[in-house]
């Protein structure tokens, strides 16, 4: 009996000696099939993806989709190393298959972002932006993917714990709110096209004015002027009233609108001798021949003579919009097709508002700026041709001039 005894503890003990040299030799072949797959593998595939042409393999590459295939090169040599010990495997086989899915789920959450990193080197991903889509499709992923790993590792059936879920919609709703708002808002961005990567927008309650760097589920991210970045909840986007300045680009034309203030009290009739100095200016030649005919048929010569008032007589102040009116029609910095307009706005105590309204036709911010800038430079400066005078609020320098003071203090009547 005794010998009997001592049998069956020797098969044992070499039984389990097999078995712990198995797992051994089996862990070592999974390390070693790992670091195959990763330094050669691995290597070769991103020497391939880097001697083609195509951009698609370069964004696998980059967003490690194959990286992310060698995590289950050990996992299928352990599913099936496994098969050969006598033992039962049944907990390790679903603990292994667990780790399968929830690489596939990382694999397949890679393979989306290269798809979408392809997506957007075609041209029809800027009005058709499809990354808040594809966030979308990741988190039904992971959602899936966790419920089977947790199926899979507790050996149940997943269409339990996916009919559970009915139970607890009305929570999923409260927590993923701002999910199911942005991706509302996203279908109606796509669908009506309100907003597209490289669009200059302006949200003032947000602090918002800049470029559109990117549109996502969540939210849509924008870098200011000043350089900083900001982001916004995508349902803002559909809530809130904002200025798209995408119009004004693809129309080729921006507008100028700024006034001159004129001091009303500059303005004057023309006399004989304003007309014929005004007529060397050549954009008026034709504007004061047209002018004093018309004028001097208006009215017989009886009555301008007897009295000014008598009948109609040019101004400086109108024949300065003349000269601004065929000064810029001469420009061609501005667009002659769209909105031309030189007016006068109600007179104020600032003045008398003489407004520009026109389109320049290069939309670029600095030229644009550069093209008003030069227009008002020479306005400003023909005003005295004209007698005519800015107004502005008296300064410290106005002020020396009313009584009589020079730089230095010394009064300019010489006393």
């Amino acid at each position: 009996m005794t010998d009997l005894v001592s049998t069956i503890n020797q098969l044992m003990d070499i039984t389990i000696f097999r078995t712990i040299t198995g797992m051994v030799v089996l862990l070592f072949c999974a390390a070693i099939s790992f670091l195959l797959a990763r330094k050669i593998g691995l290597k070769m595939i991103r020497g391939a993806a880097a001697r083609t042409r195509s951009a698609w393999d370069d964004a696998l590459v980059r967003r490690g989709v194959f990286s992310q295939v060698t995590f289950l090169v050990p996992a299928v040599v352990l599913y099936f190393g496994i098969s050969f010990f006598s033992f039962s495997t049944d907990i390790l086989g679903r603990v292994i298959l667990s780790y399968v899915v929830i690489n596939l789920v990382i694999m397949i959450n890679r393979l989306l972002s290269a798809g979408v990193d392809i997506y957007e080197t075609y041209p029809v991903s800027v009005t058709r932006p499809i990354k808040g889509y594809v966030q979308l499709l990741n988190m039904v992923v992971h959602v899936l993917g966790g419920v089977s790993a947790i199926c899979v590792l507790l050996a149940i059936s997943p269409w339990g714990v996916l009919s559970g879920l009915g139970a607890v919609t009305a929570l999923l709703i409260l927590v993923f709110r701002d999910t199911i708002l942005s991706l509302i808002a996203s279908v109606q961005i796509a669908a009506y096209d309100l907003v597209r990567r490289g669009d200059w927008i302006e949200m003032p309650q947000l602090g918002v004015d800049g470029d559109v760097i990117d549109v996502a589920l969540h939210t849509i991210r924008v870098q200011n002027w000043d350089k900083t970045i900001i982001t916004v909840p995508t349902h803002r986007l559909v809530q809130d009233s904002f200025k798209n300045w995408r119009g004004m680009a693809e129309s080729g034309g921006r507008r100028i609108k700024r006034s001159v203030l004129i001091d009303q009290g500059s303005i004057k009739f023309l006399n004989d001798k304003d007309v014929e100095a005004f007529s060397r200016i050549d954009h008026l030649k034709s504007y004061l021949t047209n002018k004093t005919t018309e004028l001097r048929d208006s009215a017989p010569v009886s009555d301008t003579q007897s009295h000014l008032l008598n009948g109609r007589t040019l101004t400086n102040i109108g024949t300065f919009r003349a000269y601004v009116e065929a000064y810029l029609r001469e420009n061609s910095k501005i667009h002659k097709k769209m909105t031309f307009l030189v007016r006068q706005l109600p007179p104020s105590s600032n003045g008398l508002p003489l407004e520009i309204y026109v389109f320049t036709n290069d939309t670029d911010w600095g030229r644009y700026e550069s093209i008003q800038a030069d227009i008002f430079d020479h306005l400003l400066a023909a005003l005295s041709i004209f007698e005519l005078r800015v107004f502005q609020h008296p300064t410290g320098f106005d002020m020396k001039n009313i009584m009589g003071i020079t730089e230095i203090g010394v009064d300019t009547n010489g006393s």
